[in-house]
């Protein structure tokens, strides 16, 4: 299809098929996508062995989600990856918003400087997965398992009873956990009769992917009733390999059959780019908006994550990226409870932080489809009126929805936050994830978010730099019998571990001297003090790992 050449994974023959026995596993992600690569990765790369089984046999057939988001990236890039994502992807942070002939209103998705990741990287769904297939296939730590399905589940108190089908017929393994990464129609889901509440919105939309040859800038377009499709939405972005992502608004009553017939798409994109232009059809798809997930994401030792747990309409890219920031959030978790250095409860603030994650994913998802899709004379009233208002106000331009763009959740109300002291600015604040930026460690220039992650970090800028290997050598003595590790680096002048070089980590992290960040291995804030005293930070730690 098109022109990329998609790779076919052979299957391997297995002992496990052979082995006239149930074998065991530690732990089994079902689903290659995005997030069960990336939650497998992040796994092996904390020590744990991980079986990952996918039914296909090939990377996502069309470019499927092509926004990623600077979180993804930054999560991506701790795995390894990000290095490819940006040298294959189109960067962009400008997007674009036009009524019917004329613009009404762009926006700088990161103005400021001294980020290692863009805004977002545009990047086809199936080179995604190939770069981090091949990430993973590299890993000792990681069993790909091609062509090979579940066809039943059985939870059990110390694990669950998984039967897999393959192409050397039927077989049953144990595992202490099965993670189900399976995508939107999971089958793990429905094995286990687990309800996917929610709404599915009427509206559909036609996606196409072309190739063309066009000097179109790498921003987000967006058009209400544009003359070239009169009365619906028209969305363009780009992507790597000279591809072009196009979504049509259809209405409620389109036949999704008959709409991605050529015959009836290839008017639709003359009637856009002209009759001149030439372009070749890659991939086509219709989609309805839909906005569900399951009430928990943890059942017993069965954890759900990405589209197996929730689902959001694509305008605002919150499918795919909080997907990778499920696994981004589960995979330490599940790494301290395997090695008995946290109780099997810190798996519930999983639930409770990505829950709200996906509520909050749901709620400014459905508010776009209402702004998108209005329903009723009033609904439109009101949407044509922000829109002509924005062009000349720009106090109406908050008020326009076209896809409130794929921002990290900040986990409010955490059980794994510890109560902060007045006197800090809201950002950053407790659930927050980090921000990066540009520092110099050991002489070599690199980025604060590269420090950050695989465990916990204590942050925290000395009170006297003359003074800062004392403070942290008497930091790193009170949290030493911890039941996890706690690196403690130092960030400020020449002479910490990590020289704030553009003193932009000082004004993001309002770093006055004495300041202290707990940053969790997720490099999410878990806590922050104006001053170190030990038993606050023991307790924050204890409380980060459950134990609070």
């Amino acid at each position: 299809m098109g022109s990329f050449a998609y790779p076919r994974f052979p299957y391997r023959p297995t002992a496990d098929a052979r082995a006239g026995r149930v074998v065991e596993h530690e732990t089994v992600v079902v689903g290659a996508g995005p997030v069960g690569l990336a939650l497998a990765l992040d796994l092996a790369q904390r020590g744990r062995k991980v079986l990952l089984v996918d039914e296909d046999d090939t990377v996502s057939v069309g470019s499927r989600a092509i926004c990623w988001s600077k979180r993804t990236l930054e999560i991506m890039d701790r795995l390894g990856v990000g290095e490819r994502l940006l040298a294959k992807g189109v960067t962009w942070k400008v997007g674009r918003v036009f009524f019917r002939d004329r613009e009404v209103y762009r926006f700088d998705l990161l103005p400021e400087e001294g980020h290692r990741m863009p805004a977002f990287v545009n990047l086809q769904q199936y080179y995604f997965e190939l770069f981090a297939v091949e990430a993973a296939s590299a890993h000792p730590d990681i069993e790909l398992r091609w062509k090979t399905r579940v066809t039943a589940v059985e939870p059990r108190r110390d694990g669950v009873l998984v039967t897999l089908g393959s192409p050397e017929g039927d077989y049953r393994i144990h595992c202490q956990w099965l993670l189900a990464c399976d995508g939107a129609r999971s089958t793990v889901r429905r094995l286990l009769g687990l309800p996917f509440t929610g709404r599915v919105f009427r509206d559909r939309f036609l996606i196409t992917d072309i190739h063309m040859e066009a000097d179109f800038p790498s921003e987000r377009w967006f058009w209400f009733e544009p003359p070239f499709h009169s009365g619906q939405s028209v969305l363009l972005h780009k992507q790597a390999d000279r591809i072009w992502r196009i979504d049509f608004q259809l209405g409620e009553e389109a036949d999704p059959e008959e709409e991605r017939k050529p015959e009836r798409v290839e008017p639709r994109l003359r009637a856009m780019l002209g009759t001149e232009r030439p372009f070749t059809i890659e991939w086509t798809s219709v989609y309805t908006f839909q906005c569900r997930r399951l009430e928990r994401f943890r059942h017993g030792r069965v954890i759900f994550a990405g589209d197996s747990a929730h689902q959001v309409s694509p305008f605002g890219a919150r499918g795919g990226n909080s997907g990778i920031q499920d696994a981004d959030n589960l995979a330490w978790k599940l790494a301290l409870v395997l090695e008995g250095r946290a109780p099997e409860s810190l798996l519930d603030s999983y639930d409770q932080e990505r829950v709200l994650a996906a509520d909050e994913n749901i709620l400014h998802s459905t508010r776009s489809t209402s702004f998108i899709s209005p329903k009723g004379e009033a609904a439109c009233a009101f949407r044509d009126a922000v829109l002509a208002l924005a062009e000349r106000f720009p106090f109406a331009q908050r008020f326009v929805n076209s896809g409130r763009l794929s921002v990290p959740a900040v986990y409010d109300g955490s059980p794994l936050n510890s109560p902060e002291e007045d006197g800090f600015a809201q950002q950053l604040r407790p659930g927050s994830a980090c921000l990066d930026a540009p520092v110099r460690h050991g002489g070599r220039a690199g980025w604060l978010l590269h420090h950050l992650g695989r465990e916990f970090t204590l942050l925290f800028r000395p009170l006297r730099e003359e003074e800062m290997r004392l403070e942290a050598a008497a930091m790193a003595r009170a949290l030493a019998d911890l039941p996890v590790a706690v690196a403690v680096k130092s960030i400020g002048g020449r002479g910490c571990d990590l020289e704030d070089v553009q003193e932009m980590a000082r004004t993001r992290y309002d770093l006055r001297p004495g300041t202290v960040y707990l940053v969790r291995p997720d490099q999410h804030v878990a806590a922050r003090w104006r001053r170190f005293h030990p038993e606050p930070v023991r307790a924050a730690v204890l409380r980060a790992v459950g134990r609070g």
